[in-house]
């Protein structure tokens, strides 16, 4: 095994992991996981709000194609970089309604996940010593990327008094000459917020005026109302192919987290990079999982509006259980996810959370976790659970008013 500090035999600085990699946190949700340790079980077990996970798994017709393809020797071999032709063209002809615009099987790459995709975009549009704009409270994945990367992620605060939303003249007076992106994600993660289609358009207006690209994250896109409408009108304006990057994941709305497929929707320079980038990375994702969702899209609509169904519901119970804590305020609830702000002053989010885990056998994660000025707040993320396991969240939490009555 070699040393990492070892020094070097020929007289150069010592040997080191990369100094990029180095100064990104640890993965944040296994380090959560830990804090469980210290949960002896009196209560019962232990509730695990802590990932955005389903609670369910893949639609059967899914597995049983996904077996198929599986024994097929064909799907052993390497593939288009981008993605097969088939899966391509499907989530095209989906994409397209959705948004009431035309979207083609060209504009699509296929990625392995959403945070494949958000990586690709990154280094396809910025490079070391230039910044993205990264609305706060932030996905830390993407925050880790970003640094991983040499990109500087300059914070863009956002706040329950406006719904967390972005404002597009605070994000245009922190664009400097360094500034290649701005990242959106709606339904938002960590705090469930839903961007008003008007507010995406007046941000991406922002973006082409200033010669930026928009990166739009909607891997929870699926989990709104069937009567919200388009989540925005941008795929109908004829140069949404020069400034825009639209990011998605068939983690959720399919329940396949394992089988890793994303996508990418651009235009043709930023696709150009992609497969170059992809190409150095695994050349082509997982080919029979791609077999087996590329006829799943079309098949699986009334599965998927079902399972919408249930989190609408879980978060309808998620919202009523809390109104009997109004001592936890729920700043924004939405999609897989509520943000609330903690009744601990001087405790910081961190330390809720850890003893939350120790003292409850409840595992949420610390709004710190998600960037600059979020110390008050803890991120639940509550699709993974019934409404009895949101029920027995609930009823722990309402004895959280000793929670550091012993140190």
């Amino acid at each position: 095994m070699v040393n990492l500090a070892a020094t070097s035999p020929l007289g150069r600085a010592p040997l080191g992991a990369n100094p990029l990699v180095n100064r990104v946190s640890a993965p944040p949700i296994p380090q959560a996981q830990g804090w469980l340790k210290a949960y002896d079980g009196r209560l019962g077990p232990a509730v695990d709000l802590s990932q955005a996970v389903p609670g369910h798994g893949p639609a059967a017709s899914f597995l049983e194609r996904f077996a198929r393809a599986a024994l097929d020797p064909a799907s052993a071999r390497y593939g288009p970089i981008l993605g097969d032709e088939a899966l391509r063209e499907a989530y095209a002809r989906h994409v397209s309604p959705l948004y009431g615009a035309s979207v083609e099987a060209d504009d699509i790459a296929v990625t392995a996940g959403c945070n494949q995709a958000f990586f690709v975009a990154a280094l396809a549009v910025a490079g070391p010593d230039s910044s993205v704009l990264l609305p706060t409270p932030w996905y830390f994945n993407h925050e880790m990327t970003l640094r991983m990367l040499g990109i500087e992620p300059v914070a863009l605060p956002t706040n329950a008094a406006r719904g967390f939303v972005p404002d597009p003249a605070e994000a245009e007076a922190l664009v400097d000459e360094t500034t290649r992106a701005l990242v959106l994600v709606s339904p938002n993660n960590p705090t469930g917020a839903v961007y008003p289609p008007a507010a995406i358009e007046a941000l991406h207006d922002m973006c082409r005026q200033r010669g930026l690209f928009l990166i739009l994250d909607e891997t929870y896109r699926d989990f709104l109302p069937a009567e919200a409408g388009p989540p925005h009108a941008l795929f109908g304006r004829p140069d949404w192919r020069d400034g825009l990057i639209a990011l998605y994941s068939f983690s959720k709305s399919y329940a396949i987290p394992g089988h890793r497929l994303g996508a990418m929707a651009a235009g043709p320079a930023v696709l150009d990079a992609a497969g170059k980038i992809l190409d150095c990375v695994e050349i082509c994702a997982s080919r029979p999982s791609q077999a087996a969702l590329a006829p799943s899209i079309a098949e699986t609509g009334d599965w998927r509006a079902a399972r919408t169904a249930e989190i609408l519901a879980r978060t309808r119970a998620f919202e009523a259980a809390m109104a009997a804590l109004p001592q936890w305020r729920v700043e924004s609830c939405g999609a897989y996810f509520a943000y609330l702000a903690h009744p601990f002053p001087g405790r910081s989010a961190e330390e809720v959370a850890t003893a939350l885990a120790g003292r409850l056998g409840l595992l949420v994660l610390p709004g710190s976790f998600f960037g600059p000025g979020q110390d008050g707040h803890l991120r639940v993320a509550f699709a993974n659970v019934d409404e009895a396991g949101i029920a027995r969240f609930a009823q722990r939490l309402a004895l959280a008013g000793n929670l550091f009555e012993h140190g």
